[in-house]
């Protein structure tokens, strides 16, 4: 089984902890100098894997991330996971803003029929999960 780690590139580098957790193949689409063939290998791993993982975090500085899980779980809900790991911070109007748009998408993600994880301890949780499921 493999499994596609997308989502947030910038701030918390989520993946460096999921990696060792993970008892299964993974790709991860972060490369030091990006190149078309890194774009294509993306494209290609993102369209092949078992799974593909979408985690968001503060990092999140555009779209994309956010159009390619609602893409995917329209396509292929049940492959399809959340990995909501935004913290919200009581003094920011716009995290807290953020945060609720980010429970909006969680919320139409489980209607399409994806799994997703938030909190504290999701990190955890979607290890234990990709560890227990078969591709």
């Amino acid at each position: 089984m493999k499994v596609f780690l997308g989502g947030t590139c910038a701030g918390w580098k989520w993946r460096d902890e999921l990696q060792p957790l993970l008892k299964c193949d993974y790709y991860n689409p972060i490369v030091k100098n990006w190149s078309e063939e890194d774009r294509l290998r993306e494209v290609h791993e993102r369209e092949t894997s078992d799974y593909v993982l979408y985690g968001i975090t503060n990092g999140i500085k555009g779209v994309y991330s956010i159009a390619e899980v609602v893409d995917d779980s329209n396509k292929r809900p049940e492959k399809t996971i959340f990995l909501n790991l935004y913290k919200t911070y009581e003094r920011s109007g716009e995290s807290k803003q953020m945060a609720h748009s980010l429970k909006a998408v969680e919320n139409m993600l489980k209607a399409n029929g994806a799994v997703v994880f938030s909190g504290e301890k999701a990190l955890l949780e979607v290890a234990k999960y990709l560890n227990t499921v078969e591709g």
